[in-house]
């Protein structure tokens, strides 16, 4: 038996975190954190910014995007006063909205540091989302086809109390879509049960995304601080053509599907 708790056995895999990140070691690895990283990461890219992701925000950060003659993404309310967008931050609809940048360096604790694993580990890494799911499936499917392995990392958040991983139904579908794409493009029988699973869920919940992430506790949490658009957003299922992935330190446009490697 191959590695265990890495899904070896298997081409496809799906974990969480960056302890399920860094477990999978796969050639090719996509971040899902559907209602904050993953999808600004999308959305931005798609308007033609060049995305540093950050672990955290803070002085280092600041310095950080200085040395890269980038801009600092602000929080989410620092974002708009008086009702205007004044900079970009980690909402999804305001990176839709803002003026856009040439680079912008995008603090997250959870999808920054979960890339940073993936590429500690030497994956080639992608960022998917609702809105670019079946894009990522075309760009993954090639890869699979000549050999080489693939994990969906799903995000999740982290509970205040102690920092522990708290498995995000939004992130659960985003993964799921993405793999939902590779079972559609023939490649179902490569899966692990934890990836194949995950694509029966999204399918499962395909016809109401909008409602499940609305009333999921990341949307309603979103909802509550005044980003209810942000759930919009991030539900607009296969809108985008784009898949964004990480060059240099970078997420750029990752090119035609198959150009991964």
């Amino acid at each position: 038996m191959a590695d265990l708790f890495g899904q070896g056995d298997f081409a496809v895999r799906m974990d969480w975190g960056p302890t399920g990140a860094r477990a999978t070691r796969s050639d090719l690895a996509v971040v899902v954190d559907v209602l904050s990283f993953s999808t600004s990461v999308c959305v931005a890219v798609e308007r033609g910014m060049r995305i540093y992701p950050y672990p955290w925000r803070g002085p280092q950060a600041q310095a950080y995007a200085e040395e890269r003659g980038a801009v600092l993404a602000v929080g989410r309310l620092e974002a708009v006063r008086d009702g205007q967008v004044r900079a970009p931050s980690l909402s999804p609809a305001g990176l839709l909205e803002c003026p856009p940048v040439d680079r912008l360096v995008l603090p997250s604790p959870n999808g920054s540091t979960i890339a940073a694993a993936l590429d500690e580990v030497g994956a080639r890494v992608a960022v998917g989302c609702l809105r670019n799911a079946r894009a990522v499936a075309a760009w993954l499917a090639p890869q699979l086809e000549a050999g080489r392995s693939v994990a969906v990392i799903a995000a999740g958040e982290r509970w205040s109390a102690d920092d522990s991983l708290r498995p995000a139904v939004e992130d659960q579908l985003g993964a799921g879509a993405v793999l939902s794409g590779l079972v559609a493009l023939g490649h179902g029988h490569r899966m692990s049960p934890e990836a194949r699973l995950a694509a029966d869920l999204f399918e499962a919940a395909r016809g109401r995304l909008r409602d499940v992430l609305a009333n999921c506790v990341g949307g309603l949490e979103l909802a509550d601080k005044g980003f209810g658009a942000d759930v919009d957003v991030a539900a607009a299922l296969e809108s985008s053509g784009t898949v964004p992935v990480l060059v240099d330190g970078a997420f750029g446009p990752g090119g035609a599907p198959g150009a991964a490697v």
